[in-house]
């Protein structure tokens, strides 16, 4: 006789319910994995996005000594359309002001850095850290990194959700801006970037250079627009320049005037200053007035080279009335030797010649060309620079007297080939 089937014993209710739930449970969080958007954000993915293609998106500099990386980390910035950006450059030990800088100039921003072989990690976990942790950063800059050629790019360590890398807590006496950085976070991210201040001089890289003017191309052209505001990272532009500008390039839009030059052969020149560290740097002119008559503001480069920039007439520019908030064309200038002002330019104005590196003469060799390539300097009543803390002598490195007088030869020969370039002009420098 068969033995009788043996039957799986019944689950009580209670299990059956459990294992339906667990079931339930699972596919949810299957659905919600496979939705776009709704996964686990990971900080390090858009980092990661952007550096995969990096050795495609590179290339050597004219020279062969140098590779550029663009758009290290990935912006937000459009690709096309912007009225005027801000470009500027630094080497891995100035990257704390960027913050600073980006409060003054909301709008799009395009940054050249110089990392030299050791420097690299530095450089990459800095980007990070400024994009992920920084207001504004990711939305309106784009980094490009310059190194010396023949370098590859590490891997990055996990970001740290707070902001702050291994072993490099925040030290409020780290920061020595007289506006400090309010967010905590970036606050913690910056604080690898001020102990590496500490220990570093402008321009003094070792057996390296630092190429300034190839930095300034790079930064042009990483962010297309019509014009373009360049500067060194250590300065600040006025309050609300962007803003005040583009208003000004709307009213002189289809205006024609005897009294002003026409607005595709214009440079806008921002006079230049200098400020007492200890001091806030001023938002407006009327500000700055105020100081500028108890000497906590002076004329750029007072002390190391007064004819630089006096051409820029600063006596009369300072007594002209703040007024409103808007900007004009004050008055124009012709260029002459040794003028190294700061200017808002056309995008297609010619680029810096490359050749000059180091300290001396790089900045001016592109405004003697455009004196003779047929520019007009228009000094706008308004806006101005701001440098953070008085240059002085005893700051600089050992070997900026050797490199310029390097320069200076360079400079000589560059004067030569401009008369062949512009051989009709009656203009030269």
């Amino acid at each position: 006789m068969p033995a009788p089937l043996s039957l799986p014993r019944p689950r009580s209710v209670f299990q059956a319910l459990a294992a339906s739930l667990l079931l339930l449970a699972a596919l949810q969080l299957l659905y919600l994995w496979l939705l776009p958007g709704e996964r686990p954000r990971d900080p390090n993915r858009r980092f990661r996005a952007a550096q995969r293609p990096l050795a495609r998106d590179s290339h050597l500099d004219a020279s062969g000594r140098y590779r550029l990386y663009r758009d290290v980390g990935g912006s937000r910035l459009p690709g096309r359309g912007v009225q005027l950006s801000l470009a500027t450059h630094t080497s891995v030990h100035n990257l704390y002001q960027l913050p600073a800088l980006l409060r003054r100039w909301q709008a799009p921003l395009a940054l050249a850095v110089f990392a030299l072989a050791g420097e690299v990690p530095q450089a990459l976990l800095a980007v990070r850290g400024l994009q992920l942790y920084c207001p504004g950063v990711q939305d309106r800059v784009t980094f490009t990194l310059v190194t010396p050629s023949g370098i590859r790019l590490p891997a990055l360590p996990p970001a740290r959700q707070d902001g702050a890398e291994e072993g490099v807590p925040w030290d409020p006496r780290l920061d020595s801006d007289t506006e400090p950085e309010p967010h905590p976070p970036c606050q913690r991210a910056l604080a690898p970037l001020h102990r590496l201040r500490l220990q570093h001089r402008n321009y003094a890289l070792g057996n390296a250079t630092y190429p300034n003017n190839l930095l300034r191309n790079a930064a042009r052209e990483a962010l297309p627009s019509q014009h373009v505001l360049l500067i060194d990272m250590d300065m600040l532009p006025s309050g609300g320049l962007h803003a005040h500008f583009l208003d000004l390039l709307s009213s002189r839009r289809g205006a024609s005037s005897p009294q002003e030059p026409p607005p595709d052969r214009t440079l806008y020149v921002l006079p230049a200053l200098e400020i007492r560290h200890s001091r806030r740097v001023p938002w407006d002119k009327a500000e700055l007035q105020r100081l500028y008559q108890v000497a906590e503001v002076r004329p750029f480069y007072s002390e190391l080279c007064p004819r630089c920039q006096a051409p820029t007439n600063y006596s009369r520019w300072i007594n002209l009335p703040a007024g409103g908030p808007g900007l004009r064309i004050a008055y124009t200038r012709l260029w002459m030797d040794p003028w190294e002002p700061f200017y808002i330019s056309r995008s297609t104005v010619p680029p810096f010649d490359e050749r000059f590196e180091q300290y001396g003469f790089n900045r001016i060799s592109q405004a003697c060309e455009l004196h003779v390539a047929g520019y007009t300097f228009a000094v706008l009543d308004n806006a101005f620079l701001i440098h953070k803390g008085f240059k002085l002598a005893s700051e600089f490195h050992p070997q900026k007297d050797e490199e310029n007088r390097r320069n200076r030869i360079l400079f000589r020969q560059f004067k030569q080939e401009l008369k062949s370039k512009y051989a009709d002009s009656p203009r030269r420098c």
